[in-house]
């Protein structure tokens, strides 16, 4: 199958090329400069951006377990729509991803996806931070990441032991660092908002206490050590730092935590109440900064899909999440002007592929968008089950136009 792209402009790490042609033969892309004569099929990809494929570290996931939320069907649709051509699952399902049996299910459930799905397998049995997975097994099923997803892995020596069992097979440790006790009972940042609503504040120290403890035990035990939706500038300082001594750390950032803060919570939308918590405009100023300089290698969405039914009640009681892969796109275009196409695109792109170390090259797949093209963000063009976003029944700009994956070509016009 030979497709030809014409006038695409394509995204590199450093700069947007002008309007070429490009040719898909069905297992790579490359600049094609000869006729049109022989080609199979030609796209207009006038005023499309495209890029490698992107790659998702961080989406939820309900089956098994939480269908009602979200099922891998569901899951890997609105994966297909939102650009994605990888993504990494959290193991928080009932059961837990945590033997071989449910990392099968999983692969069994998403082979004929357009996108890879990549399993993150709990660490801990149930995700309760106790009593250790069988992770070697799990590994010679083909899985590298481990993690207890949503849940931090705050004992510390299970963190030591983990980073140690990893090294037998060059595995890497996701964790979304925080104090959970320091955490308890919070809802939302501990600021000045959170005074005037009357919450229970998630005090940043929560974040860094964890994140500088766990880069003291990578310092001691070695390994690789990810960390998930850092928020807080003094936690991206540490990783910074930690960064320059040379040890093997790396680091993502909710894409909304760069769009919201917490005084966007003022008037109660629980669809706004999300963990870790929307912070500061200083902190969300060094994500920025550890953007730009690299000590944040990823963007990730962060997709938790909620029913309706956990998110529509009083603020305190509702859930943490937020619904977030076909409104990635759009948030990235909102984030274009300060950050620019080549930076948000090496972090949805050469940064993640670098961090789970993929072996698909750069020309294997293609995200190809229209940053211009509007849309409406409703029940008929939503492919999950869940609706657990404040873009929903809103107007939103930018728009995936093809996807291509493992020789197939996805058009995403409906």
């Amino acid at each position: 199958m030979a497709v030809l792209l014409k006038s695409l402009r394509l995204i590199q790490k450093d700069s947007i090329k002008p309007p070429l042609n490009y040719l898909y033969d069905g297992k790579e892309f490359k600049l094609y400069e000869g006729s049109e004569e022989g080609v199979e099929e030609i796209i207009d990809c006038s005023g499309y951006l495209g890029s490698s494929g992107w790659i998702d570290l961080r989406c939820g996931v309900g089956e098994p377990g939480f269908e009602y939320q979200e099922t891998l069907e569901s899951l890997g649709e609105a994966l297909r729509f939102s650009g994605f051509t990888q993504a990494v699952v959290l193991p928080n399902t009932s059961p837990v991803i945590q033997s071989k049996n449910e990392v099968e299910f999983i692969k069994n459930k998403v082979s004929r996806f357009i996108t890879d799905i990549h399993i993150q397998a709990a660490v801990t049995k149930d995700v309760k931070g106790e009593d250790l997975t069988e992770i070697l097994d799990i590994n010679h099923h083909g899985v590298n990441i481990f993690g207890d997803g949503i849940v931090p892995l705050s004992n510390s020596d299970r963190m030591m032991k983990v980073l140690q069992y990893l090294q037998k097979f060059n595995g890497i440790l996701f964790d979304q660092s925080y104090d959970p006790l320091l955490a308890i009972f919070g809802q939302m940042h501990e600021g000045y908002p959170s005074t005037v609503m009357g919450m229970k504040g998630i005090p940043s120290l929560s974040e860094e206490v964890a994140i500088k403890k766990n880069i003291d035990i990578l310092r001691y035990a070695g390994g690789s050590l990810h960390f998930q939706t850092v928020s807080t500038a003094k936690g991206v300082e540490a990783i910074r730092q930690a960064k320059a001594e040379g040890l093997k750390v790396s680091a993502d950032v909710s894409l909304y935590q760069l769009l919201f803060s917490d005084d966007d919570l003022l008037e109660y939308d629980t669809n706004l109440k999300v963990l870790p918590p929307f912070r500061g405009k200083e902190d969300q100023e060094a994500l920025v900064a550890g953007l730009k300089d690299g000590t944040i290698d990823a963007i990730v969405s962060n997709h938790q899909a909620r029913d309706y039914d956990a998110k529509h009640m009083e603020f305190d009681l509702a859930d943490f999440g937020m619904s977030g892969l076909q409104t990635f796109l759009p948030g990235m275009v909102q984030l274009e002007k300060e950050l620019g196409w080549p930076l948000l695109i090496e972090k949805v792109t050469f940064g993640p592929s670098k961090i789970i170390n993929s072996p698909k090259s750069q020309s294997e797949s293609l995200t190809i968008f229209d940053p211009n093209e509007e849309w409406l963000f409703n029940r008929s063009s939503n492919k999950s089950l869940s609706s657990n976003s404040p873009y929903f029944n809103k107007t939103l700009k930018g728009k995936v136009k093809l996807v291509i994956n493992k020789g197939e070509i996805a058009r995403l016009d409906g």
